[in-house]
């Protein structure tokens, strides 16, 4: 099983600058490279101040310039936001900047707070079309000359340019439902899954869905299945406290972007919910002990190599989190130097 750290900039308040949150953003990739981790994922967002990349590429050809191995995971691309040939200009230009170190994850969206301000109100529910178009237009674009003319878009004979490096950089889709992971797998690309803060049952039934897609699709070579979690390595017995405090008080905060009841003020949400134990029975601390992947790093030892088991190929740290840089960097060391040699 392989190992990669998924991250933005994260910033609560305006306390800290963009400034300072890209330099720990390149810190954190860094420490990725230098500690052998496989990639780094980062993905797409728009006027939110709690995840910030309004695009992936230029933050990941900062991050290319700066290191030599570590492949560069765009996770993903909001497909209703781009036109293809955007897209595929853009994802082979991040191929050609690293030398051919780039993976394209695509997403049908899931904020309605977003299709409201980047595609006039379109239903988040519709994503999914945009996605279905855009794989295959992509993948003949990078091949050469090619015309569209699709329910959503239209162009004629047309090309990427550039082209990417490698001969088939690899398309990841985020997946949850057993259609998304049948759609995925039938035309040849790799998929991530979250199971949010649901645990090992959920990451179970993700690589049930995961195979039956593969089982549906016997003609076409086994993709490979990520799973993204939070993931926090501790030392001391009362270590596992503070992050699942900080990883509560991030999905307290994705309800709130994902509820769109209230505007933001100036990309600040201020309408997160205070920690309601009966309300967010799921998310208190006690609870994500376990449904997210905090623990000393024989725990984690344990509950990775039952995933790999299970035939997951990659396994993404999900950084984002209320903790500061020091705490994130602290937990991806504990996790280089005493998690990942279990998996050498």
């Amino acid at each position: 099983m392989k190992f990669s750290l998924f991250l933005h900039m994260e910033r609560y308040d305006e306390t800290v600058s963009h400034a300072q949150l890209f330099d720990e953003l390149l810190a954190l990739c860094d420490l990725a490279e230098e500690g052998g981790l496989h990639k780094v994922w980062i993905g797409e967002h728009h006027s939110m101040e709690y995840t910030i990349s309004p695009n992936p590429i230029p933050l990941l050809a900062a991050v290319a310039q700066r290191t030599k191995k570590i492949r560069l995971g765009a996770g993903t691309f909001i497909a209703p936001f781009w036109h293809p040939l955007r897209m595929a200009g853009e994802a082979a230009l991040l191929d050609v900047i690293s030398g051919g170190r780039a993976e394209i994850g695509l997403a049908r969206g899931a904020y309605q707070f977003e299709f409201d301000r980047m595609l006039n109100g379109v239903s988040a529910n519709d994503g999914g079309k945009y996605l279905r178009e855009m794989v295959p237009v992509i993948r003949k674009l990078w091949e050469g000359d090619y015309a569209h003319d699709g329910e959503i878009w239209q162009f004629p004979v047309s090309t990427s340019v550039p082209k990417p490096v490698q001969e088939h950089p690899t398309i990841w889709i985020a997946a949850r439902d057993p259609d998304s992971h049948k759609f995925a797998v039938a035309n040849g690309c790799s998929v991530m899954a979250t199971p949010l803060f649901k645990g090992d049952d959920e990451v179970k039934d993700l690589v049930r869905k995961f195979d039956e897609a593969c089982e549906a699709s016997p003609d076409v070579p086994r993709p490979e299945l990520m799973i993204l979690q939070h993931a926090y390595v501790h030392q001391d017995d009362d270590g596992w406290k503070r992050p699942a405090e900080a990883i509560s008080y991030f999905f307290r905060a994705f309800g709130a972007w994902a509820g769109n009841k209230k505007p933001p003020v100036n990309g600040f949400h201020k309408d997160i919910a205070p920690l309601d134990p009966v309300k967010f029975a799921d998310i208190v601390p006690d609870a994500l002990r376990q449904g997210v992947m905090i623990g000393k790093p024989d725990e984690i030892i344990a509950r990775l190599k039952a995933y790999e088991a299970m035939g997951v190929d990659e396994y993404s740290i999900w950084v984002d989190s209320a903790m500061t840089f020091e705490e994130k960097r602290d937990s991806v060391k504990l996790f280089i130097d005493h998690v990942l040699p279990a998996f050498a």
